[in-house]
């Protein structure tokens, strides 16, 4: 029996069967599926190996006056690992199952992150170009590797090589998250990762002794002091205030998260380990005083004599500014169009945005998931087929404002 689904949908699906999941990618496919559709469009596609293995593919739309500053379409092709067993549904088959209410559910992993994004995007393109539109402004679509991972052989090193600054970008779209409420989220800046290693090194011995001056004596201090921090920014949370800046309400992404993920000393249950090291995953928000915040930290671990490394960390809060910023304007006027509301914050986790503002560029992060359910890197996370035509609409209507934006 033949389909009766959009073409753009069965596009969706094959995408989603492309198993670009971490730790070992098949990045081979989905560039050669890339490729295919960018020749079926009649587009310039470009492949970049940031890295060994590790591509960059650049889908280019020539407009107008190619000498203006482009705009940027960007997605991530690589996605989290699942744990099979809790899924009810094959997480890379793509299935289409209709729920209770009537909608029809696409099951697969990177539904919400964020391949709806990268293929929302090139459908709103091929839709586009079908209807014989061409634009002031040239629009590239970029589909980047490993973001899952902390993208350190992606947009991390991406956007200091010269093909990336050939790009001429003077706007980009990134990703954002899914919605319960009958709103999209739009984030003008996230959290900064700041990946800490804690180590204390003290005297060893039998288990039966009170030993003095051990590693879990030094350690155990500040971790307290850490987590008691952590309740209280919780607290703030919780609470429902309001941030002293500009009175919004506080969100996510306007508190320090911190989270204790890795703990390891010891070598038999009868010895004190001489050493024992925790990892801490904090993400500091924008709205925070940064140097004042590193101050205290390495005050804290000399106080306990605890060795402080950071294994990732992110100095800068660049925002996105929303006053006086006409890429902004035209999303508003878009959404506004069709109906759509739009919920403004700081995203509470890290995208590859948090590399491409540092370079002076504008960055908005979408995902056009509204009510719908928080399901990223969750088990059986979807998307519904009503959910991605939206998207694809949304982006069509933005595209258009955004590629005609005068100088």
């Amino acid at each position: 029996m033949a389909s009766t689904l959009p073409t753009a949908v069965e596009n969706f699906q094959r995408y989603l069967r492309i198993k670009t999941v971490q730790p070992q990618p098949d990045y081979l496919a989905c560039t050669q599926f890339l490729k295919l559709h960018a020749e079926e469009l009649g587009l310039p596609c470009t492949v970049i190996e940031v890295k060994p293995g590790k591509p960059v593919v650049i889908i280019t739309w020539e407009g107008k006056d190619p000498s203006l500053s482009s705009i940027g379409l960007n997605s991530h092709t690589d996605v989290v690992p699942v744990y099979r067993d809790h899924w009810t549904h094959d997480p890379f088959a793509a299935e289409i199952v209709t729920d209770d209410q009537g909608e029809q559910r696409i099951y697969a992993r990177g539904t919400q992150d964020m391949k709806i994004v990268g293929w929302g995007y090139l459908e709103a393109i091929r839709n586009l170009k079908a209807a014989g539109h061409r634009f002031l402004r040239t629009v590239h679509l970029l589909f980047v590797p490993d973001e899952e991972i902390g993208s350190e052989e992606g947009m991390k090193v991406f956007v200091h090589q010269p093909e990336f600054k050939a790009l001429n970008i003077g706007f980009m779209l990134d990703e954002g998250v899914a919605n319960p409420d009958d709103a999209y989220y739009v984030f003008y800046a996230e959290k900064s990762a700041w990946w800490t290693r804690l180590r204390a090194e003290g005297q060893t011995g039998h288990g039966s002794q009170f030993i003095p001056n051990t590693a879990v004596s030094k350690l155990m201090p500040m971790l307290n002091t850490l987590l008691e921090f952590r309740a209280k920014e919780a607290k703030r949370l919780l609470d429902g205030g309001v941030n002293e800046d500009d009175q919004t309400p506080i969100r996510p992404g306007d508190v320090t998260s911190l989270n204790l993920t890795m703990l390891n000393g010891g070598t038999q249950v009868n010895v004190v380990p001489e050493s024992i090291e925790a990892n801490v995953d904090i993400r500091v928000t924008p709205r925070a005083d940064f140097e004042e915040f590193r101050q205290w930290l390495e005050s804290l671990a000399q106080k306990h004599d605890v060795k402080l490394e950071f294994i990732q960390y992110m100095a800068n809060r660049n925002v996105t500014s929303l006053k006086d910023n006409p890429w902004w304007d035209i999303i508003q006027e878009a959404s506004k169009e069709l109906g759509i509301t739009l919920d403004t914050g700081i995203f509470p986790g890290a995208t590859d945005a948090r590399f491409v503002r540092p370079a002076g560029i504008p960055v908005l992060g979408i995902s056009p998931l509204r009510n719908t359910p928080i399901l990223l890197h969750d088990n059986d996370e979807y998307v519904t087929v009503k959910t991605f035509l939206e998207a694809i609409a949304f982006y069509e209507k933005v595209i258009s404002g955004l590629a005609n934006n005068k100088p």
